[in-house]
């Protein structure tokens, strides 16, 4: 059976194999399929990508031949999808996007009647349906979905975030919606709540989403911000899960600023659940210092959203995220958002009395090396003594004040040694001797 999921549902080239008309329409079917009952709701939302609608409208067309009734809200960020089917009465939902891949690209996210996205027992089945040659579906042309005019649901459900927006006093921001789905919201909104707001990346043609902007290019925004003295600035991804932030000198912030700054404000205002937050290996150790000074614990999970998701369900905590700006505030949603990110943060300031700036300082973010090693096989490192006594004496010398991460890739033949520590020099010659220990005992050429 050919695996169709990946970290965050399929993925893939549109037009090819598993986005083709053919397998999409599958899924379509499969998914109401392996929903529990009949006569299943769906609700669906895409990017701006030029094949978002062809995509849109065969996965519907199978749905509707397995007994679907399938809406649609058009152009709409992955979190307003999530929060709509798991408000209204959706027995699932789908996101038409490759978050902030090129516009060649496009994907399938599929996310629970409760708002929360499917695992991967609920994925298995997908695949097993699609993988079923005992059934097929008719042929034909596949009509344009029903439109449902729900958006406005989900600008109301984010407006609760700052419930008192003039607090912060006048509000002069740069939005970056990335040529993506927060074209449709975010701007609205912004300027509801009485901000003066300069937009860019706000002209999608169906090929230019994530091209030179959004969270992933974020340098333009930084420029503008500093350049016409904007008090900050935020840059979304193409799907709209993920924030970067730009405070008033054009710093670009990524999520462990935000995280800390956050954790900080929700514990003081009694919302941090079990006075934790949930970040992945990669963030620095700056944040997991910063965050014990204040008496929050620091849960680490391997990257990926999913896994943090995972972890704060687990452990019922409120707040997690990853650099990339992909956070997760749990009393709003199970799934990253990047408007809430942003909102939170203005909250922050307001209910702080603190510039963006400021706040941002609290995190010292510590010196951080990469290498990484070709390697020839995947050996336990603990089994090879020499590589063993390198890392023992390695983390001796960080003294605490540092950390030593050394993984696998999943996907290459590499061994990735990241250390983090005060000093750069230091850290710079001991990762070498990390990464000189793992060449001479299990070390390929690349």
């Amino acid at each position: 059976m050919t695996q169709l999921f990946g970290t965050d549902g399929i993925r893939g080239t549109a037009g090819t194999f598993p986005l083709d008309v053919r397998t999409v329409r599958r899924v379509g079917a499969a998914l109401v399929k392996a929903l529990p009952g009949s006569g299943a709701k769906l609700l669906i939302g895409r990017d701006t990508r030029e094949s978002g609608e062809w995509i849109e409208r065969e996965l519907a067309q199978g749905a509707r031949a397995a007994g679907a009734t399938v809406f649609s809200i058009g152009v709409a960020p992955t979190p307003a999808v999530a929060y709509l089917t798991g408000s209204l009465d959706f027995d699932a939902g789908v996101v038409i996007s490759a978050s902030h891949n090129p516009y060649q690209d496009n994907g399938i996210k599929v996310f629970s009647g409760a708002g929360v996205k499917y695992g991967g027992h609920f994925e298995e089945r997908i695949e097993q349906f699609v993988a079923d040659a005992s059934w097929d579906l008719p042929p034909g042309e596949a009509p344009q979905v029903s439109r449902a005019e729900h958006l406005r649901q989900y600008l109301d459900h984010a407006r609760t975030v700052l419930p008192h927006p003039a607090s912060l006093g006048p509000v002069r921001m740069a939005v970056d919606c990335a040529n993506g789905a927060m074209t449709a919201v975010a701007p609205a909104l912004f300027k509801e709540l009485g901000f003066d707001v300069a937009v860019m990346g706000a002209d999608p043609d169906g090929r230019n989403i994530n091209r030179g902007v959004g969270s992933t290019h974020p340098e333009k925004l930084a420029e503008i911000v500093r350049g016409h003295r904007y008090r900050l600035g935020v840059a979304f991804d193409g799907d709209g899960d993920r924030a970067i932030m730009v405070d008033g000198s054009g710093r670009v912030l990524d999520g462990d600023h935000v995280l800390l700054m956050c954790a900080k404000q929700m514990k003081a205002e009694g919302r941090l659940r079990g006075n934790a937050v949930v970040a992945t290996v990669m963030s620095n150790i700056g944040l997991e210092l910063a965050l014990k000074t204040l008496d929050i614990e620091l849960v680490r999970t391997k990257v990926g959203d999913k896994y943090v998701m995972e972890e704060m369900q687990k452990r019922g905590l409120s707040l997690g995220g990853e650099q990339s700006g992909h956070l997760i505030f749990s009393e709003h949603l199970f799934t990253g958002d990047g408007l809430i990110t942003a909102l939170n943060v203005l909250r922050t300031m307001g209910a702080s009395g603190r510039e963006l700036a400021d706040l941002a300082d609290d995190l010292t973010t510590y010196p951080q090396v990469l290498i990484n090693v070709h390697v020839r096989e995947k050996a336990d490192l603990e089994t090879i003594p020499e590589v063993a006594t390198v890392m023992r004496e390695v983390e001796e010398r960080l003294s605490g004040k540092g950390r030593l991460l050394v993984r696998y890739s999943g996907t290459e033949p590499l061994l990735r040694v990241m250390l983090e520590g005060q000093n750069k020099e230091d850290i710079d010659r001991w990762a070498e001797d990390v990464a000189d220990a793992i060449r001479r005992t299990i070390g390929a050429q690349p």
